[in-house]
């Protein structure tokens, strides 16, 4: 199979629906394209079918390309990623793994303007991220959340403000930003570093004033990556964690217990910020991005130093942080139903504190005038009569 043809593929997948963000190639089922959150099969001349092992292992081995480092990893690891042009029309960030012995594909389409952060209908707040002067901020989520969208917006506003130099470790460069008021050297993992520990380590001698670390995998890059916040740069990075609470356990879990304390002196003094995703289903189609924001106080740094306690839960603090900035998912979540832009049910399903989500839309349909109950025809039993003896 020739790069034309595989040229030829992504773009009849890409051009098969609207609002394409993923392509997926599966043993057993048809080529698919995920839309809105929903993968749908994709028609193709000549007719594709359900893949075959040897067709999916066929393009996962041309994406791959002969690349030494990244057989090598696909074979050791069971999995590989890697960037992809399709010139003139997108970039992709693919990932190649291998399933019941057979190779799957899927390639996340990347976009190719980035975004402000008014485009983007993003917290006002973030404005005050961008304009941050040294420590660590995290985003988190699950994977396809939009971290990687929203911290390229924040970056880009840094870019339109500042006169820093700006280094990223990235894998694979999602978003080629361009020189600004800012200088950008945009570095990939496997092509320019081996390691985020590595690539951040040798940041360090690269005078940068603003860090972005693609992914804090391990404790090596969690501590190279504190202590560029301790000695004046500001980092931005990522993890896979659905709230800030799980967050700060995440990063403490990855160290000994005799570190621990020590750990948590250095993380109260560094984060900034830790920013949460989800995705929801719009009314109307299409998907709206949730947060949930913390940032510093003393009560936050109190609660990092000493741990949670019945009370002065993260969740506790976010809730009553809002003159700083702060929101809890459940409140932005009651917003956006507010709004009228998410149904009930997906505001329930999304909820962090379902308890929480049902009275703030008890108060929202109250303030409406709308019922807060489906029960009806209640009335005093007037006939009742109880005897005394």
């Amino acid at each position: 199979m020739r790069k034309q043809e595989i040229d030829h593929i992504f773009t009849r997948m890409l051009d098969a629906h609207e609002d394409v963000s993923d392509l997926n190639f599966t043993v057993g089922k048809p080529l698919q394209v995920e839309s809105a959150g929903q993968l749908i099969p994709v028609d193709m001349s000549p007719d594709f079918g359900e893949l075959t092992p040897f067709q999916t292992e066929v393009i996962a081995l041309n994406l791959v390309n002969k690349d030494r480092r990244l057989t090598e990893t696909l074979l050791t690891q069971g999995s590989a990623d890697l960037s992809y042009s399709l010139p003139g029309k997108a970039r992709f960030r693919v990932n190649v793994f291998s399933q019941s012995g057979h190779y799957s594909i899927v390639a996340r389409k990347l976009e190719s303007k980035i975004p402000t952060i008014d485009e983007m209908g993003l917290p006002k707040i973030f404005h005050n991220i961008s304009k941050e002067q040294n420590g660590i901020v995290i985003f988190t989520g699950a994977t396809g959340t939009g971290k990687s969208t929203s911290l390229a917006c924040i970056l880009d506003d840094i870019n339109d403000q500042k006169s820093v130099h700006v280094v990223t470790l990235e894998d694979p460069i999602e978003y080629q930003h361009p020189h600004k008021k800012a200088t950008f050297n945009q570095r990939e993992l496997g092509i320019d570093f081996d390691s985020f520990a590595h690539g951040l380590r040798a940041a360090l001698r690269q005078a940068p004033k603003v860090i972005l670390v693609g992914e804090m995998r391990d404790r090596d890059t969690v501590e190279i990556g504190l202590s560029a916040s301790e000695t004046g740069h500001l980092v931005f990075t990522t993890l896979h964690t659905v709230d800030a609470g799980q967050t700060i356990n995440r990063i403490l879990g990855m160290f000994n217990t005799e570190e621990e304390a020590q750990i948590r002196i250095r993380m109260a003094d560094s984060v900034r910020w830790i920013v949460s995703q989800r995705l929801l289903p719009k009314i109307g189609g299409g998907r709206i991005a949730a947060f949930e924001i913390l940032s510093t106080s003393l009560r936050v740094k109190d609660a990092i130093l000493h741990g949670e306690s019945e009370g002065k839960t993260f969740y506790d603090i976010i809730a009553a942080g809002k003159a700083f900035g702060m929101v809890t998912f459940d409140d932005f979540i009651a917003g956006l139903y507010e709004k009228g832009l998410i149904t009930e049910e997906t505001a329930m399903a999304y909820a962090s504190r379902r308890g929480v989500m049902g009275r703030n839309i008890d108060a929202i349909k109250s303030s409406r005038g709308e019922a807060t109950t489906d029960i009806e025809d209640l009335h005093i039993d007037k006939d009742y009569r109880k005897t005394y003896r």
